[in-house]
C-alpha cells in the first residue's frame, strides 16, 4: 500500500491516496477511534462531507473516500455496479486497517452500504441511511433523463460551460425542487466535474446501473429485514427534490426498530444544508446504540424463515 499524507493535527482532515489493486484511491480523513465510513452520493466525491468530517472526528476515526473515476480516485476497471463499489469499500477498509466500521451513505452511496451491509455483514457496525437511494422506484426527472440514450453527447457539450450557462442551469433545476442553497452549489459543482471524459464515463455506468428512464433498477426492500438487530439511523429532507421522503418513511416503517429523523426545509444534502444538525444527530445516535455483532447462525436462520 503507498499512502501520500498531508500532515495535520489528529482532527484535522486530511486527504490521502491508498493504492488498491494498483490503483489510486483518493480519500479524506480524520480522528480516530470507532470508524465512521462516509460514503458519498452520484456524481459526488468526499468533498460533499467536507463540513461534517471535522466535527465528527473530534470522537470517532472517519474516512471519506471517492469513488472509482470520482474526484481524486483513479478509473475503476468498468464496473460500477453496487456490487463492485462495496467491495471496493471492503478492500479500501482492510488495506487501511479497518475491519469494522459504522457505514454512513448519502443517496447512492446508501445504496452501496446497504450492499455492503448484505455482502459483509461482519463487518458492519451501524447503518446510516441519507437520503438514500435504493429503497424504492422513484428519483428525479434528472437523472432519468440521464439514463437516455445520448446523454453523454449532452453533458459533454454542457458540462465544462461553466458559469455561462449557470443561470440558465439553475433555472431548469429550480423547475425540478432544487432551491438556491447547497442542494443547487452541489448539483451544479458535481455537473461541471463531467467535463472530464473518464468522469463523465464513469458517472454514466455508476447511473446506469442503478438508474433507468423509469426510475430506480434496484431496491433493497427484499432483503431488508435483515437487518432487523442492526442499529439503523435514517435521515431525510422533507423537501428532498431527488428521492422522496416516502421511500425513508417506509423503509422505518418496515424496520421499526429504526430511528427516523427528518430534517425540516432541508433538500437532498442534509449533511451540507444542515451540518450542525447532522452532525448532533449523528453522533446522538452513536452513542445511544450498540455496535452489532454479527451472528452467522442467526443470519442463516433468517434466510431460511423469510
Amino acid at each position: 500500500m503507498r499512502r501520500k499524507v498531508t500532515p495535520i493535527g489528529a482532527t484535522e482532515m486530511r486527504t490521502s491516496t491508498a493504492t488498491v489493486h494498483g490503483r489510486e484511491v483518493s480519500y479524506r480523513e480524520a480522528g480516530s477511534g470507532d470508524l465512521l465510513l462516509l460514503v458519498h452520493g452520484m456524481a459526488g466525491t468526499a468533498e460533499g462531507w467536507g463540513s461534517v468530517i471535522e466535527p465528527l472526528a473530534l470522537r470517532n476515526a472517519v474516512i471519506a473516500p471517492d469513488f472509482p473515476g470520482h474526484g481524486a480516485s483513479a478509473p475503476g476497471g468498468g464496473d460500477y455496479s453496487l456490487g463492485s463499489l462495496a467491495s471496493g469499500l471492503r478492500d479500501l477498509m482492510l488495506t487501511l486497517g479497518h475491519e469494522r466500521a459504522t457505514l454512513v451513505g448519502h443517496s447512492l452511496g446508501g445504496g452501496v452500504a446497504l450492499q455492503f451491509t448484505y455482502q459483509f455483514p461482519e463487518m458492519v457496525e451501524r447503518l446510516v441511511l441519507v437520503s438514500s437511494g435504493g429503497l424504492g422506484p422513484d428519483v428525479s426527472p434528472i437523472l432519468r433523463a440521464a439514463a437516455l440514450p445520448g446523454a453523454d453527447l449532452f453533458i459533454s457539450a454542457t458540462a465544462g460551460v461553466g458559469d455561462r450557462v449557470g443561470s440558465v442551469l439553475g433555472r431548469g433545476l429550480g423547475a425540478v425542487g432544487f432551491r438556491p442553497n447547497a442542494d443547487l452549489t452541489e448539483v451544479a459543482r458535481g455537473y461541471a466535474s463531467l467535463a472530464d471524459g473518464e468522469r463523465r464515463k464513469a458517472f454514466l455506468a455508476t447511473l446506469r446501473a442503478v438508474v433507468g428512464t423509469d426510475g430506480q433498477r434496484v431496491e433493497a426492500f427484499d432483503r431488508l429485514y435483515l437487518a432487523a438487530d442492526l442499529p439503523l439511523l435514517i435521515v431525510w429532507g422533507d423537501r428532498d427534490p431527488i428521492i422522496p421522503l416516502a421511500h425513508g418513511e417506509e423503509a422505518h416503517r418496515r424496520l421499526p426498530h429504526s430511528h427516523l429523523e427528518i430534517f425540516e426545509d432541508v433538500g437532498h444534502l442534509p449533511q451540507l444544508e444542515a451540518p450542525g444538525h447532522f452532525v448532533a444527530t449523528l453522533q446522538r445516535f452513536l452513542e445511544q446504540t450498540e455496535p452489532a455483532r454479527f451472528d452467522r447462525e442467526e443470519w442463516v436462520a433468517r434466510f431460511q424463515s423469510a
